[in-house]
């Protein structure tokens, strides 16, 4: 199993939501797809940013490194683009690399 970091850095810093970490999480869940191998997500919430913990299953395409990392992000930004919260709220940190 992979673990990654991604943090979301807020478009106006401040107090935090009471329910901010369980709708980011519900919301990683509804856009996640069966490739991307999540199997749980973990938030914590900052007054600047939203720290997010993806564990994927390791997957490895032949004789190469893991694809958990562009897996994540994709999973970020397909998450973003869908949801308006996640868009107003959060700037979409940039792909590794």
């Amino acid at each position: 199993m992979d673990l990654v970091h991604a943090s979301l850095r807020r478009k106006e810093p401040g107090p935090v939501p009471t329910q901010e970490s369980g709708e980011v999480v519900g919301i990683l869940w509804a856009h996640a797809l069966p490739g991307d191998a999540l199997q749980h997500v973990t938030v914590v919430c900052k007054a600047d940013q939203v720290d997010v913990l993806l564990y994927l299953l390791t997957r490895h395409p032949a004789d190469g490194p893991s694809t958990s990392v562009r897996t994540a992000h994709s999973l970020l930004a397909r998450s973003y683009r869908a949801s308006p919260l996640l868009a107003r709220r959060y700037h979409l940190p940039p792909p590794a690399g």
